[in-house]
């Protein structure tokens, strides 16, 4: 027996309004249902990161909250943040430093850092590598991703 759920949400600046499956998670709602695939789906287990995205302004993981506890709300994906510049000195630091690689961390890693800068987080190293430790990076080895940063930290602050 499956329950479908009707929501309302604005999704990057747009309203979306759908019926869902009551247990439908957030993560697979953006991807399959509105075609906004930069979130990505890794352990399903909120664990690695590469869902990570707003809600409301807070960082969550789309793969733990379901479709139907974003009514009402605002969410904001990757493509959100690079439609709305948000990203954009990140995005820049990011490939400068390197911090890409394949590229499959990147969107949840991005949010993250995100919200880090966003909250007033220092240029501290340590901080930062705690802060994004919700996120697997199994390329990179991390220290580009906290260069890049940190130089958004030291360029914003100036």
């Amino acid at each position: 027996m499956s329950r479908s759920i009707d929501i309302k949400l604005r999704v990057n600046g747009e309203d979306v309004g759908a019926t869902v499956p009551a247990r439908l998670n957030l993560v697979d709602f953006l991807r399959e249902e509105l075609c906004l695939t930069g979130s990505h789906v890794g352990c399903e287990h909120g664990v690695c990161g590469a869902c990570t995205l707003t809600v409301d302004g807070d960082t969550v993981r789309g793969c733990l909250m379901l479709a139907t506890q974003a009514n009402g709300k605002e969410v904001t994906t990757i493509e959100g943040l690079a439609d709305s510049g948000q990203s954009t000195a990140l995005q820049a630091a990011f490939t400068k430093r390197n911090a890409l690689q394949c590229g499959f961390c990147t969107p949840g890693m991005l949010a993250s850092a995100l919200g880090y800068v966003n909250a007033g987080g220092a240029a501290d190293r340590d901080a930062i590598r705690q802060h994004i430790s919700g996120n697997y990076c199994r390329c990179t080895g991390y220290q580009s991703i906290v260069d890049a940063i940190c130089d958004v930290i030291k360029e914003t602050r100036t």
